[in-house]
């Protein structure tokens, strides 16, 4: 999303931005997340995940939607303060991204459950506030783009999943605080800040 990458101060990518999360990274279950001690500075980004339905390596773009078949959202948090660090180093961002239990996912929706796979519309609450709203017609590169590139580089695998980027409103979370990330009025997940 261009707005978010304009509220960092970052440049628009010319292709989609990777990194990877190991399983560990997940918080399934509407659980609690505990601010881990090596940061201060903890944000929220909510993202469309995609689940990846069969194997492929090198997916054309003419097939790419064949390889996911349900969306759900999800929040990537980030130490914003050791991602800070790791860039200024030109290093990876993965202990910033991919620390324990740093990738939310709610309940998934499967994709007879769309009308318009290219813009769905949803948002993030923090503390029954709207905080994030995103429609993926917004997205710098959309679903297909997102499959075709991660395809050239990683096996795509049944079962895994795939975060899709964040609209502008991302911001520091607190202890206390409590997310939810909402589709079409319907509760997909709601994570309270431990």
């Amino acid at each position: 999303y261009a707005q978010h990458a304009k509220e960092l101060n970052n440049a628009i990518p010319e292709a989609p931005v990777l990194f990877m999360k190991p399983s560990t990274a997940l918080l399934k279950n509407n659980e609690a997340f505990y601010y881990p001690e090596f940061s201060k500075d903890i944000h929220y980004e909510c993202e469309v995940v995609l689940r990846i339905c069969k194997n492929g390596k090198y997916i054309q773009k003419q097939f790419a939607n064949n390889y996911f078949d349900a969306f759900t959202l999800g929040i990537d948090f980030t130490a914003r303060d050791l991602q800070e660090q790791q860039k200024q180093k030109g290093l990876p961002w993965e202990i910033a991204k991919a620390f324990d239990n740093s990738a939310v996912i709610g309940n998934f929706k499967t994709l007879s459950e769309v009308q318009k796979l290219e813009s769905i519309q949803f948002e993030m609450h923090k503390n029954n506030i709207v905080v994030q709203q995103g429609n993926t017609a917004e997205m710098l590169f959309n679903f297909t783009d997102v499959i075709c590139y991660a395809s050239q580089f990683f096996s795509l695998q049944t079962g895994d999943l795939i975060f899709t980027g964040t609209p502008a409103g991302v911001g520091p979370i607190a202890i206390g605080d409590v997310f939810k990330g909402v589709y079409k009025q319907e509760l997909l997940f709601e994570t309270l800040i431990k």
